[in-house]
């Protein structure tokens, strides 16, 4: 695993034991058995009086090592490569060795104290840091507690109250706050902070400072009444906030435990908990997201090349509609130079202000300074005509859904930008050797599918044709980058990865419907199943104008699957389109409140009669573990057509995609990951006896009918051969 601790010992007796496991000097089990043996060292040798930790090159400790995390889950104990005593960590080497130790120490804090780089911090008799430290205990956010004495030791130092809060949000707080806090003991500056530090263990040892064991501190802790009125508001808060999730009540569960029985028992109860935290569906599945996030950047045959990125400074983007402006948005408040082109006056006016209006936005919540609106809106230039296009280093053609409009305009770009310019469409469906069938210019164009409202989700999909360059893939994963986006390289095809893996998500739904299921229970199953809405609020939300033009693509190329309904075209004929009309599944009011219409059923009727389909009775008594599987299994079975044609180059990517795309729940691993969760037996199982009551719309794909023989996961890696990146 790597990593160590060295010890030195200077002429005034201070020992400086500094953590060394690059890039944050994370704790792997060689860094905490080393850090026990140098404190104990520290504490035998005559010659040191007191003890300095802190970080190599500017960061104190970025946290448990989470690549440790991977065996722990798959059954080692926490104990692993430490010693077999539960509690080694928090107990033995934080509370037993550097708390006890009859020697003071001080924890100085630069860059990074997360996780247990924080908890070993706190089990020091003072803390220092710079103004610029990040202090926290974002555990949380992997679906375990903090494990090293975290639960026992912040609430001690911050108070109950606010202790919740930066464990439960896993929210760091700055170096001046944790001054304010009373989680540091004095903010110093960089160059000074070692050298404060030894000074400050000495005035301990000397007892001009005080000596504290924050353990046993109980000044700051409320008395028993109310720090049990403390912890059942933050228990009903977060039963709210997350009702699929134990983890966070477990957490205070825990906390509560110091507090009630004190906290050595505190500390074993955490322990304890998490263990068997560890190995939850929910730990593996926020791990397996964390990582596989991290992941999306390496793309075999582009990303190993050793090519550089090109610098992109100058875009131009077509389309000031929603998606237009919302993409200018990102890309002007990360440096970029951006002309938005539109076709007359009145529709530019509209696109910039919507540009205005998005950083207003930021600007009134206090993400943005005035100063900094008028320097960021400055980056942004208006057109009606090609003309200041020759100097731009990308296009982002972002017009409607319309292929013939798409193609001339490519086959105008290739006339007016130069033949190094990238050109990159928007669309969210159509196949880019269509877009680009008039031009000859096949290795610059690329997919760059943002997701809307393009400023805030995180998403960035990047389709590469197989005639996209791999410099040209380089260049756009590094702007993905450069504007916050986490970026997935997907190859070319109608829907590309996450429309295509969910474009069943909402006709499952239209088929229970017409044959009997209520379309309010399906939206609150999967509400409550973790998506951030239902399939019938998602399509008021989008329009039914392009529910109807993305649907038409997959009736057109995948017409064997497709289920067709006439429910959403027979509303539209009444004028309904969603939340634009105020009418659309739902009714809307001034305050774009979704209610349910009752009205619906003359339409539902319509369609069955129209479709001669009957009600099956038992489809309108589907429990919420029915619906959630028969929405869902077949956006797993589509996963699995995507994966197997080589659209994704692994599993993972296309569970990053569903989860920044579609707002998946993380806590479920992505659509991938889950459907492994539950198994490839069941899924095909289900699928294969609904496609006999329903028709071809089920029918499980041949390459989940493999796996499911096999008793396989889904997400094991492909013969790359048949990938199409």
């Amino acid at each position: 695993m790597g990593g160590k601790t060295t010890i030195t010992v200077g002429s005034d007796g201070v020992a400086i034991i500094t953590i060394i496991n690059p890039p944050v000097n994370s704790l792997s089990f060689d860094v905490l058995n080393s850090l026990k043996e140098s404190f104990d060292q520290a504490i035998q040798r005559d010659d040191v009086k007191a003890i300095v930790v802190t970080g190599a090159k500017g960061k104190f400790s970025g946290g448990f090592d989470i690549n440790a995390f991977g065996g722990l889950q798959q059954g080692k104990a926490m104990t692993t490569g430490l010693t077999s005593k539960p509690g080694y960590v928090s107990i033995d080497i934080l509370s037993d060795t550097v708390e006890a130790a009859r020697k003071p120490s001080v924890a100085a804090i630069d860059g990074l104290a997360l996780g247990g780089g924080l908890e070993v911090a706190m089990a020091c008799h003072a803390r220092i840091a710079t103004s610029t430290a990040q202090l926290g205990l974002p555990e949380l956010q992997l679906g375990i507690i903090p494990g090293f004495g975290g639960t026992q030791r912040l609430p001690r130092l911050v108070g109950l109250s606010k202790a919740l809060e930066m464990i439960l949000t896993s929210k760091p707080v700055r170096g001046e706050e944790a001054h304010n806090l009373g989680l540091v003991d004095a903010i110093i500056p960089g160059d000074e902070l070692v050298d404060t530090a030894r000074q400050w263990a000495l005035d301990i040892l000397a007892r001009r400072k005080p000596w504290v064991s924050s353990l046993y501190r109980t000044d700051k802790i409320e008395p028993l009444g109310d720090a049990r009125e403390i912890l059942n508001f933050a228990r009903a808060q977060a039963r709210r906030q997350a009702p699929n999730l134990q983890h966070p009540q477990v957490c205070i569960d825990v906390i509560e435990a110091g507090i009630v029985s004190g906290p050595r028992a505190g500390l074993m109860k955490e322990y304890e908990a998490f263990q068997v935290l560890l190995k939850s569906d929910t730990s593996k599945s926020l791990i397996h997201v964390f990582f596989s996030q991290r992941g999306t950047t390496k793309v075999p045959g582009v990303t190993d090349l050793g090519l550089k990125p090109r610098q992109i400074k100058k875009v131009a983007i077509l389309g000031g509609g929603l998606m237009g402006s919302g993409i200018a948005t990102a890309l002007i408040l990360n440096g970029y130079q951006v002309i938005l082109k539109e076709v007359n006056q009145k529709f530019l006016d509209a696109g910039l202000d919507r540009v205005k209006a998005n950083l207003k936005s930021s600007v009134k919540k206090g993400k943005l300074t005035q100063e900094k609106f008028e320097k960021t809106i400055s980056s942004l230039k208006g057109a009606l005509g090609y003309e200041s296009f020759k100097d731009v280093d990308m296009v982002i053609e972002a017009v409607i859904e319309n292929v013939s409009l798409k193609q001339q305009i490519f086959s105008d770009l290739e006339k007016y930008c130069s033949p190094n310019c990238i050109l990159a469409s928007n669309t969210s469906t159509i196949d880019l050797n269509l877009i680009g069938e008039k031009t000859k210019s096949h290795d610059r164009i690329i997919g760059a599918h943002f997701f809307s409202p393009a400023h805030v989700m995180p998403l960035l999909e990047i389709v590469r044709t197989s005639k996209t360059s791999p410099q040209t893939v380089v260049d756009l994963l590094d702007v993905g980058k450069k504007i916050r986006k986490t970026p997935v390289v997907v190859g070319n095809c109608t829907g590309f990865a996450v429309n295509r893996m969910f474009f069943p998500y909402t006709q499952a739904a239209l088929l229970l419907v017409e044959r009997g299921a209520d379309i309010y229970k399906i939206d609150r199953a999967i509400t409550k199943f973790g998506m951030p809405m239902g399939p019938f609020r998602l399509c008021d939300l989008v329009g039914f104008g392009v529910a109807v033009a993305t649907g038409s693509q997959f009736v057109l190329n995948f017409p064997e699957r497709t289920y067709k309904s006439m429910l959403i075209p027979l509303m539209q004929e009444d004028k309904r389109a969603g939340e634009m009309t105020r009418k659309g599944f739902y009714v809307y009011n001034d305050k774009r409140k979704a209610s349910p219409d009752p009205e619906i059923k003359k339409y539902i009727d319509k369609a069955r009669e129209i479709s001669g389909i009957s009600v099956d009775p038992k489809l309108g008594k589907l429990s919420d573990k029915d619906i959630i599987e028969m929405v869902f299994f077949p956006v797993v079975n589509e996963a699995c057509r995507v994966y197997a044609e080589g659209i994704a180059v692994k599993a993972a990517d296309l569970d990053i995609a569903g989860v920044m795309g579609m707002g998946f729940p993380p806590y479920r691993g992505g659509i991938m990951f889950w459907g492994d969760l539950i198994g490839s037996k069941y899924i095909h199982g289900k699928l294969s006896e609904w496609s006999k009551m329903y028709g071809g719309f089920f029918e499980p794909c041949d390459y989940l009918a493999q796996r499911a023989a096999l008793g396989a996961p889904l997400s094991a890696p492909l013969d790359q051969s048949k990938s199409r990146l």
